[in-house]
């Protein structure tokens, strides 16, 4: 049966799906078009996404306080009587305060209200009322400004643990948890179960309408923590059984090519400078098993910065040369792709092996460009390296056996394998630099199997980082002209584009205006970001890597994929806004050349977990224990550029939360697929409707 049939109402209907939950959000009760448009800037299109649309935290008003029980800095609930009149006063233009005094047999409080003037007709002397909200302490006195308040005979909240949703402008938490709470009453017993009823039982589930009900609206921590885990069970189980499904069907159904014809890898390696790294073997080893068997090999290479990466996919594409097949290798940018090119063909030339290797990318001549396509197509290219101006209709070649990509961690299995449809199944290569807990490497890269490079190569620098605070960067700046000085260069990130109104963080153009205009106003400064054409990237890259720019002031575009060994100081603004794991990956950056290298982080956070975080840096070079540590503080939803298969990255950093969960589910995927493949039976249909449904750009088909 075809992946379109699946998506029809009649088939909802016939596995259990009540077509009702599809239903526009526009046409539940309380909604309308203008506040559906709202909804939908969350995502939320249909009653079922309104169901699924969980809280990001929630408040705990379960404890009811007396007045003189009252800390500065707390948030509490207490039940008041208005004490006097609510008077009202314009404070400046645009501005109104409401402001009374309350009080219970205990004592006295003063609540003030800004710009909330429909409180004046809401509010009633001698009644009694529910007000939640931050305590300030005084002299002994007690106010709150701007506290949830209802009158006691309708608030649904005081004893309640309450959600908190993640919004959008012109829509409140309190009007999302009223809808949520419309939506559940109407179409709860609609709610049907994904995983089959013998799974929940032995995993100890909640059926998934409870754990839809006990997300929004927790009693109790019990019920949470299962609900929580229910619906994190299901997703995962979803991710990977589809995951395995996709690599099942590449492994089985698909016929590859055998290539195992060493002669030009060999001799690369008679004519190293140096000895490769057990890791490094041990990697080769797996990927001349995987590509001497007729089927597809799958297979992503992670590797710390400078663990050598790179030579393990020469490696592979000589294999590939010598056994009479074609190979491309894919990178994100012009720059690295320039890199890969004039490190392979200089390996080539040294070990005078009869190949032909060329380049392309969007910036390649037409003339070029032609000939080198009309070359690939008859088979008198090798080896081509090149930006995703490969993966063009036009780029059509002879006989491809290996496709490499190199960074593409942001990108999902679809986008993958746009290279591979150029030939009859050839193997793929994945690699990345970006060091990713194994855990989550097995959510991300579900349809790869996975080789680390976790050993770096002797005599490898170590590069020396240092954390200060804001008010020692001009002391940096010093540095870094020391090292201009010596002919080096430097690198300056800032977390932002441009300057922010709401969060005082440096930007890259502002940074950029006030030092050239100051600190470095001699100097050669570049200023690259995402927002630039990718003409105006090339050529300030270009420029930098020639060393004619002194100082590249950046965001975060740099890092991935920026080979410039002159380069010997990174300095990161506002470092304490960014993920270990990524830090390290800017820090990778520099220590490629033969001068020692620094990274420089500033943090301008006062806090001691900030700290903490920054001292991991430190003491350790290692991208896996560093990533490692970012998952356990920060989560996962930094190992995601993306979207990952559809999933949210809120949705994915509750899903990894607990590893255990993770590492169940994994178990459980594999003995379903070797016992069930087809996930035959009813009681998987729902199971099979959502893995589909995920995976909808895959065709995936259960027979």
């Amino acid at each position: 049966m075809g992946a379109e049939l699946y998506i029809n109402s009649a088939f909802l209907i016939l596995v259990g799906f009540d077509y009702m939950l599809n239903f526009d959000v526009q046409y539940l009760k309380g909604v309308g078009p203008n506040r559906a448009k709202k909804l939908n800037k969350l995502g939320i299109f249909t009653i079922n996404d309104l169901l699924n649309y969980f809280p990001v935290k929630y408040e705990d008003r379960r404890t009811l306080k007396k007045i003189n029980e009252l800390n500065g800095g707390d948030k509490s609930l207490l039940k008041i009587k208005i004490y006097d009149t609510p008077k009202k006063s314009y404070i400046k233009k645009n501005m109104t305060l409401i402001k009374f005094v309350g009080k219970d047999e205990t004592g006295f409080i003063t609540l003030s209200f800004f710009n909330q003037n429909y409180l004046m007709n809401k509010l009633k002397q001698n009644e009694w009322y529910y007000v939640f909200g931050n305590v300030k302490a005084y002299a002994g006195k007690f106010e709150m400004t701007n506290p949830d308040i209802e009158n006691i005979s309708k608030d649904y909240k005081a004893g309640k643990i309450m959600p908190i949703y993640g919004l959008t402008y012109g829509l409140t938490n309190n009007e999302l948890i009223k809808l949520v709470l419309t939506a559940l009453t109407e179409y709860s017993k609609k709610i049907e179960d994904i995983i089959p009823n013998d799974i929940r039982n032995k995993y100890n589930l909640l059926s998934r309408k409870n754990s839809i009900i006990y997300l929004h609206f927790p009693s109790d921590g019990r019920k949470y923590s299962l609900a929580k885990k229910t619906i994190a069970f299901e997703k995962l189980l979803i991710m990977h059984l589809g995951l395995m499904a996709i690599k099942g069907k590449l492994k089985t159904k698909l016929q590859g090519m055998e290539i195992k014809n060493y002669t030009y890898a060999e001799k690369l390696l008679e004519f190293l400078p140096y000895e490769l790294t057990n890791a490094q073997i041990k990697v080769i080893k797996e990927i001349k098993d995987d590509m001497s068997l007729p089927k597809p090999m799958n297979r992503l290479v992670q590797g710390d910065v400078g663990s050598g990466k790179t030579i393990v996919a020469i490696y592979a594409m000589l294999i590939a040369a010598s056994s009479g097949f074609q190979s491309s290798m894919m990178a994100p940018t012009e720059i690295l792709a320039q890199q890969h090119y004039d490190t392979i063909r200089e390996y080539v030339e040294r070990i005078e092996l009869n190949i032909k290797i060329s380049f392309l990318s969007g910036s390649t001549k037409e003339s070029d460009k032609k000939e080198i396509l009309n070359d690939l197509k008859l088979g008198k290219i090798d080896i081509i390296i090149g930006t995703h101006a490969l993966i063009e209709d036009n780029v059509i070649f002879k006989n491809i056996g290996l496709v490499v990509t190199d960074e593409q961690h942001r990108f999902g299995v679809r986008q993958r394998a746009m290279l591979s449809n150029k030939g009859k199944n050839p193997d793929v290569l994945v690699m990345t630099a970006t060091p990713i807990p194994r855990t989550l490497a097995l959510m991300i890269y579900g349809d790869l199997d996975i080789s680390i490079i976790d050993e770096m190569p002797i005599g490898r620098q170590t590069i020396k980082t240092s954390i200060i605070n804001g008010n020692q960067k001009e002391q940096a700046f010093d540095f870094i002209k020391d090292k201009i000085k010596n002919k080096n260069q430097a690198y300056i990130v800032a977390p932002l584009v441009e300057e922010s109104e709401n969060m005082e963080l440096d930007s890259a153009t502002e940074i950029y205006a006030q030092l050239s205009n100051n600190y470095f106003a001699n100097y050669n400064l570049g200023l690259l970001h995402g927002k630039m054409k990718n003409s105006e990237k090339e050529e300030i890259m270009e420029r930098f890597y020639k060393g004619e720019i002194d100082v590249l002031v950046s965001t975060t575009v740099i890092e991935v994929g920026v080979n410039v060994p002159n380069a010997v100081v990174i300095m990161v603004l506002n470092s304490e806004r960014f993920g270990l794991a990524q830090l390290h990956q800017l820090r990778g950056r520099v220590g490629r050349g033969k001068d020692q290298s620094y990274c420089i982080l500033v943090n301008e956070s006062k806090s001691k977990k900030s700290k903490e975080r920054m001292n991991i840096l430190k003491v350790s070079n290692n991208g896996f224990e560093i990533a490692e540590e970012d998952l356990k503080i920060r989560g996962p939803g930094d190992f995601f550029g993306t979207a990952q298969h559809g999933l949210s990255k809120i949705e994915m950093q509750n899903l990894v939360n607990d590893v255990n969960v993770v590492q169940e589910v994994q178990l459980l995927s594999k003995k379903i697929i070797s016992e069930n493949p087809n996930l035959q039976g009813s009681e998987y249909n729902n199971l099979k409707f959502e893995i589909i449904n995920l995976f909808k750009d895959e065709n995936i088909v259960f027979n």
